[in-house]
């Protein structure tokens, strides 16, 4: 059996490794899940970045960031079974077959190879990563410890619309205290952030102690993971097949009866708490009391009155049905979506209190929340919504008309460059149409042709390409120039 062979056991096992060359050339590609970006993109990309962490700044987060790959005992157990499933895998360096057990690789035992060869993998989130951070300098951080982190993450899922293999996550965590206060500021920045881009948000909230309420009312304790994944898909798949799910992962119909009406509570936040309250404290058919549940209800009740208090614009919904697949979630958990746009959760996160214990230092709660740039990129393209001026980089073009005339500009355009205007100069003295061509092309707004007339008066001359206008300036008065570029 070939090696090769052995990659195509299933879609579970994900390898990097040395491509195989071909035997004839071929024309270039890239990996399912993944984009190339080119210069306008990367412009919007920076765009919503610089947006982000301003608005981290103003609340008091520093940046971090983690490599790119982890020992694959960090990540492992952290995201579920089906999180694991869809972690990329990383062949260990040199002959990573040599210790193999011969019987796994002729029995294909796809679990026995992958121990054997690999022992590290790429990233899925940037939370862990940022828990083992913390554990391993904890020596050198103040607490509350506040970070936010921009980097590329990796799942090995299926690729469609709004979701790739390869894309970037804005993280903003703070671990080292309880307050709730943390959650408010995680609402603000959701806030302040999609209001700074021009996006309509809705804001939705729970907490995973609700949902293990839930599972112990329902008769159901050690099923709590069971049914917080059957219903995070609730969106995707709709109520009947949630329902068959959990029957498939053995909860009772009667069980089952207690679960559905409280996905589908409606009403004020009051409301839904005071009929969860009434569950919780013994009133469901199972009549078994939740202190679980009632910590769950107390933390959302303070969480949605600071939430008022601070005059968020955006509507803050507490759902019910808001499970949020994650198995390191124990308190309030946060979900985004765009109002007019029709795409997955552009946000979501919450509260995790044992996420640093599982690397030795218990006791550490934690709140965050992550910001998914592709999805928001997606989600402003699809609006219209991204700044013009993002289109180019340059703001003025100097056409070339000559040696003579190219000496003259060199200073002025470094002196445009010093107050801040990026100025190119054409390289080589060619038709103007061609030069014209060339900022249309790449939306320059400002063209000067100078020519010796000019040179020798001292002056250069302008053109506003959208507009028309054209004026001519002392080529020393650099700032009239500068305020006339950025008017």
């Amino acid at each position: 059996m070939s090696i090769h062979a052995i990659f195509s056991f299933s879609e579970d096992i994900c390898y990097i490794c040395p491509a195989k060359q071909p035997d004839m050339p071929q024309t270039p590609s890239i990996p399912k899940g993944t984009r190339d970006f080119g210069q306008t993109e990367t412009a919007r990309r920076n765009y919503i970045f610089e947006t982000i962490k301003g608005v981290f700044r103003t609340f008091g987060y520093s940046q971090i960031e983690t490599p790119a790959m982890e020992n694959l005992s960090t990540l492992m157990g952290k995201y579920g079974d089906e999180g694991d499933k869809l972690l990329f895998r990383i062949l260990n360096s040199g002959d990573a077959f040599k210790d193999v057990d011969p019987d796994a690789m002729r029995s294909a035992d796809s679990a026995a190879i992958t121990r054997a060869v690999c022992e590290k993998g790429l990233r899925y989130d940037l939370t862990v990563p940022f828990a083992r951070y913390v554990v391993q300098h904890r020596n050198d951080l103040t607490f509350p410890f506040k970070r936010f982190q921009i980097q590329p993450v990796w799942r090995a899922d299926r690729p469609q619309k709004g979701r790739y293999r390869e894309f970037w996550q804005c993280d903003v965590d703070v671990i080292g205290s309880a307050s709730q206060l943390n959650e408010l500021e995680l609402v603000q920045m959701v806030d302040k952030v999609f209001g700074l881009l021009g996006v309509r948000v809705n804001v939705k909230i729970n907490n995973r102690k609700v949902l293990t309420g839930l599972a112990e009312i329902c008769g159901f304790p050690d099923k709590v993971v069971d049914i917080t994944v059957a219903i995070d898909k609730l969106d995707k798949i709709g109520l009947d097949a949630v329902k068959e799910e959990m029957l498939g992962k053995g909860l009772s119909p009667e069980a089952i009866a207690v679960v559905e009406p409280v996905l589908q509570l409606s009403g004020s936040t009051a409301d839904k708490i005071s009929v969860m309250r009434s569950l919780m404290d013994g009133g469901s058919a199972s009549r078994i009391v939740s202190q679980t549940g009632i910590k769950g209800l107390d933390e959302l009740e303070e969480l949605f009155g600071l939430v008022e208090a601070a005059g968020i614009t955006s509507p803050v919904e507490m759902d019910l049905s808001l499970a949020r697949g994650l198995n390191y979630y124990t308190g309030a958990i946060f979900e985004v979506k765009a109002r007019d746009f029709e795409i997955g959760s552009i946000c979501g996160g919450g509260r995790y209190d044992n996420l640093t214990g599982i690397f030795g230092l218990p006791g550490m709660s934690g709140v965050g929340i992550s910001f998914g740039a592709d999805r928001i990129y997606d989600v402003l393209t699809g609006l219209g919504l991204f700044p013009d001026s993002l289109s180019t980089a340059t703001t003025l073009l100097f056409a070339n008309m000559g040696p003579e005339e190219t000496r003259y500009i060199i200073p002025i355009a470094k002196s445009l460059r010093d107050n801040g205007i990026s100025v190119e100069i054409w390289p080589e003295a060619s038709k103007l149409k061609k030069q014209f061509d060339y900022a249309s092309r790449k939306a320059i707004p400002f063209i000067s042709i100078t020519g010796a007339e000019e040179a020798a008066r001292g002056e250069i001359n302008i053109k506003n390409l959208g507009t028309g206008e054209q004026k001519s300036f002392p080529a020393a008065d650099t700032d009239a120039i500068t305020a006339f570029l950025q008017a």
